[in-house]
C-alpha cells in the first residue's frame, strides 16, 4: 500500500486488548504451575484418543502446544489476524481516500479490534492457531493454544473434576489440530473464502463513488439498530452482519458452513472419546451446555454484537450434521468430507445430512495414494 496505514492498526489492537483484558482467577503459584503442566500432558495424551476415534492422522512432531495467559492470547491473535489480512489490505483500493482519513480509520478499527480481543480473551478455552507468530509462511507450523486461566475459571464455576475437564478441553482442541494437520488444503481454502468475502466489499474507495454515501448511511443505520437490539435483549444481526453487503453475506454462508463442520466435528469427538477416558463426561457436558445457554444479560448482548451467537449455532448445527452423517455411513464414510472443497458440506446441507451423503456418494473417489 506504498507506506499507507493498514486498514486495522494491529499494534494498537494488541496494546488495547492487553490493557483492557480482565485478570484471570487468583490462585496460588504452585497450583497454577501444576495446571499448566497437566494441560501440556493432556494435550499430548489427547493425540492418541483423537486419532483412534476419527481415523485421521496428523504429524505431531512439528505440533507445538502453548499454554498461555489472556494477554498472550490477545497478542498472538492480533499477530495472526495481521498475517491473515495483510495481503487483503494491500489489495484494497485506496484511490481518492486521503491519508489522514485512512490513518484515522485504521486507529478506530484497531481500537474496536482490541476491545473485541479483550472480551474474547476471557472466554476462549483454547484454539488451533493457523497463523502463529512466525507462522507457516515463516517456517513454523500451526500450534495449539490452551488458555490456562480460562480453563481453571470455568472448571471452578462448573464445579467439575479439574483433571477430567482439562482432558475434555484438550480433546476438542486437538481435534482442530488434526483437522488442519491431516487436511493440508483446508487452511488455504478458508483463507481464500475470507479473501472473497473482503473483496466483495468493494474496497475503501467504494464510499467515494456514486451511491457510496447512501450505502454507507444505510449500513450505519443497520449498525445502530444491531447495537440497540442487542442491548435490549431483542433478536437481530451481529455487528458484522449489520454492515455486510449481499455479496458478503452469500460468501459468509459458505464460511459458516465450514466453521460449523469444524466445530461440530470437534464437539462430537470430545463427547465420543469422553466416556472411555473421562469418568464425569456426562456431568461436564450437561453443566457446560447449560452455561452456554444461560448467559447474563450483558454477556448475551456482547455475544450478539461479536457474532458469538452464530458461533454457538455452529457447534449445534455442525454436531447435528456430523452425527447424522456418521449414523448413515459411519466415520469412514463421513471422512470423505476431508477429500476436497467439493466434499465440504454446503450451507443447505448442514441441516440435511442425507443430502450431503447422496451428493458425495455420486462423486468419484479420490485417487489411491502411491
Amino acid at each position: 500500500m506504498d507506506g499507507a496505514p493498514d486498514f486495522v492498526d494491529w499494534d494498537l489492537a494488541a496494546a488495547t486488548g492487553t490493557r483492557l483484558v480482565r485478570p484471570g482467577p487468583q490462585i496460588p503459584a504452585a497450583q497454577a504451575r501444576a495446571a499448566v503442566e497437566q494441560l501440556r500432558a493432556f494435550a499430548v495424551e489427547a493425540r492418541g484418543h483423537v486419532r483412534a476415534y476419527t481415523g485421521l492422522d496428523a504429524p505431531s512432531a512439528d505440533a507445538p502446544v502453548a499454554v498461555v495467559d489472556r494477554q498472550t492470547w490477545v497478542r498472538s491473535n492480533a499477530a495472526g489476524l495481521r498475517h491473515m489480512f495483510e495481503p487483503l489490505a494491500k489489495a484494497l483500493p485506496v484511490a481518492g481516500v486521503p491519508a489522514p482519513l485512512r490513518a484515522a480509520g485504521s486507529r478506530i478499527t484497531g481500537l474496536e479490534a482490541g476491545a473485541g480481543l479483550a472480551f474474547l480473551a476471557g472466554k476462549v478455552l483454547g484454539q488451533y492457531e493457523m497463523f502463529p507468530p512466525g507462522g507457516p509462511d515463516g517456517g513454523r507450523p500451526g500450534r495449539l493454544l490452551l488458555v490456562a486461566p480460562n480453563i481453571v475459571q470455568v472448571e471452578t464455576e462448573l464445579g467439575v473434576d479439574p483433571a477430567d475437564f482439562r482432558l475434555w478441553v484438550c480433546i476438542h482442541e486437538e481435534t482442530h489440530r488434526v483437522q488442519f494437520g491431516a487436511v493440508p488444503w483446508l487452511r488455504d481454502h478458508i483463507v481464500a473464502q475470507v479473501a472473497a468475502m473482503v473483496a466483495s466489499a468493494g474496497g475503501l474507495a467504494g464510499l467515494s463513488g456514486s451511491g457510496g454515501v447512501a450505502d454507507a448511511t444505510e449500513r450505519g443505520r443497520a449498525l445502530v439498530s444491531a447495537v440497540s437490539a442487542a442491548l435490549r435483549g431483542q433478536p437481530g444481526p451481529s455487528l458484522a452482519e449489520a454492515i455486510q453487503s449481499p455479496e458478503q453475506k452469500a460468501v459468509m454462508e459458505e464460511v459458516t458452513a465450514v466453521m460449523s463442520l469444524l466445530e461440530g466435528h470437534a464437539d462430537v469427538v470430545m463427547d465420543g472419546v469422553g466416556p472411555g477416558v473421562i469418568g464425569s463426561v456426562e456431568q461436564i457436558r450437561q453443566r457446560f451446555q447449560q452455561r452456554r445457554e444461560e448467559p447474563s444479560r450483558v454477556e448475551a448482548a456482547m455475544r450478539r454484537l461479536l457474532g458469538l451467537d452464530a458461533k454457538l449455532r455452529q457447534y449445534r448445527d455442525g454436531a447435528r450434521f456430523v452425527r447424522g452423517v456418521v449414523d448413515q455411513v459411519g466415520m469412514g464414510g463421513f471422512n470423505r468430507v476431508w477429500e476436497s472443497a467439493q466434499t465440504l458440506p454446503r450451507s443447505t446441507e448442514l441441516t440435511d445430512p442425507t443430502a450431503w451423503v447422496a451428493r458425495v456418494s455420486e462423486l468419484p473417489p479420490p485417487p489411491a495414494r502411491a
